[in-house]
């Protein structure tokens, strides 16, 4: 299989040094490798090339995004990436057009997709605890990490791809677990790939 791991991390010096965020890369990339799949990588923070990234999209089976969440979101360089990248894919690499036409009303907004077969990932990594999520009370309302991130993951879908289950870190810092974490997404990731 061709896995292409995104490290979505943006520093910020001295509050957001991304260790967390390349240890799990890191994991995922030794894992992939030590079972024959091959791996290519993309850290944002480090700058990307468009054409070689829509290359890498082609070239991928799977692609996971590993990402720290700054204000419900992902970083503003991933995000730009997103919009720079998945706009030069459109019409021969991420998706042909929005899946409309006039002649064939039956196809609906969000059906153009051209990485059909493809799937992703998405694993977050949070200073909210879980209770947030998953208590109709606290912050999040009860709507999972897979709510607050739908839009990324409608990003994914425009373009024809199928999710793998989300994965995600806690707490990160004030109460952070991180050799429980690294474990678990070890598990998380033996568990996805074996479906």
């Amino acid at each position: 299989m061709n896995i292409l791991i995104i490290n979505a991390h943006q520093r910020y010096e001295g509050f957001a040094e991304g260790k967390l965020n390349q240890s799990l890369v890191d994991i995922a990339k030794d894992k992939f490798t030590a079972e024959n799949h091959q791996v290519k990588t993309t850290i944002v923070d480090q700058g990307y090339d468009i054409p070689a990234e829509l290359e890498k999209f082609t070239w991928a089976d799977t692609i996971i995004v590993q990402t720290p969440v700054y204000w419900m979101s992902v970083p503003y360089l991933f995000k730009k990436y997103i919009d720079e990248v998945f706009t030069s894919g459109l019409g021969n690499v991420m998706c042909k057009d929005d899946g409309r036409t006039r002649s064939d009303l039956s196809k609906k907004y969000g059906s153009g997709g051209l990485l059909h077969g493809k799937k992703y990932m998405i694993s977050t990594t949070w200073n909210a605890p879980l209770e947030a999520f998953e208590d109709p009370d606290q912050f999040f309302e009860g709507r999972g990490v897979d709510g607050v991130f739908m839009w990324l993951h409608k990003n994914f879908q425009f373009c024809d791809m199928k999710p793998l289950p989300t994965f995600s870190c806690y707490d990160v810092l004030k109460t952070p677990n991180i050799e429980i974490d690294l474990k678990r997404w070890n598990d998380h990731l033996t568990r996805a790939f074996q479906e």
